[in-house]
């Protein structure tokens, strides 16, 4: 399973990179991931652990970032992520048998929502509202992100909308600052759903740590370009993301397809 011939960590580090770069500017680069992984031969359930690597290696790089750059509040942020810290290591946990196919047409149907939102009433996520981040987490704002917790530990794909998403309408905060604190969140409580990963023997170590050197590249222009270009420039990658992905849970098009095109079949 280590034996990786050179297109094979070459493709690790380019789509890490891609995937880093996606996720710290909106969201959904983790179907990338976990296409390639499962196209190189790991089971489901490795490739779900072995992504929590790449996962805090990338975040690790965003949030600090973001936070050299004085835009991460940390306060507010480690608050709203404790509940989904929680929420992660049950869904880390969770072995119930769902409909995959439900979970994913209902998914791309919130994401086109979303876009809907966004371009209706876009002062809302280009401005933000001062009042509503000044205001003290609500009981309500700590139940919605444990249940998003338990959704990232459970799978992590498209956990970055619902943070932006929750971040936003309900927290009041800009795209720019609401990817910071979301990437923020997710560092914090991914380590807790890959040490699940780890106990469970779900996790391969070499796969994880080349695809998650690409991370750190990705996620590293990405947070610079969040500051330097602006929240409008944001907007438009989540909507170019959101639209990919969605096609992608309709089955117009099977990403796997795409990958084997452009990878010689791992034997």
């Amino acid at each position: 399973m280590n034996d990786l011939g050179w297109i094979e960590v070459l493709a690790l580090i380019i789509s890490g990179t891609l995937v880093g770069f996606i996720n710290t500017l909106a969201g959904g680069g983790t179907v990338i991931s976990l296409s390639l992984f499962l196209f190189l031969g790991l089971p489901i359930g490795v490739a779900n652990g072995t992504n929590r690597i790449a996962i805090v290696m990338q975040n690790l790089m965003s949030a600090g970032m973001f936070r050299k750059q004085k835009i991460l509040d940390l306060r507010k942020a480690s608050w709203l992520a404790l509940p989904a810290v929680i929420g992660s290591l049950l869904g880390a946990q969770i072995a119930a048998e769902v409909n995959k196919t439900v979970i994913e047409r209902a998914f791309a149907v919130i994401l086109l929502l979303m876009i809907f939102f966004m371009l209706v009433k876009p002062s809302a996520y280009l401005h933000g509202d001062k009042t509503r981040q000044e205001r003290p987490v609500s009981y309500v704002q700590i139940f919605i992100f444990f249940l998003i917790g338990i959704y990232g530990g459970f799978i992590q794909v498209g956990v970055g909308y619902f943070l932006l998403a929750a971040l936003v309408l309900g927290a009041g905060f800009d795209l720019v600052k609401a990817n910071a604190i979301k990437v923020w969140i997710v560092l914090l409580y991914s380590p807790f759903a890959l040490a699940v990963f780890i106990y469970n023997g779900d996790v391969n170590w070499t796969f994880g740590l080349i695809h998650g050197l690409g991370n750190i590249i990705g996620a590293y222009i990405a947070s610079g370009m969040a500051v330097s270009k602006g929240v409008n420039f944001v907007k438009w990658v989540i909507i170019a993301v959101i639209i990919i992905t969605s096609a992608q849970l309709f089955g117009l098009y099977d990403f796997n397809k795409v990958i084997g095109l452009l990878l010689p079949q791992r034997r």
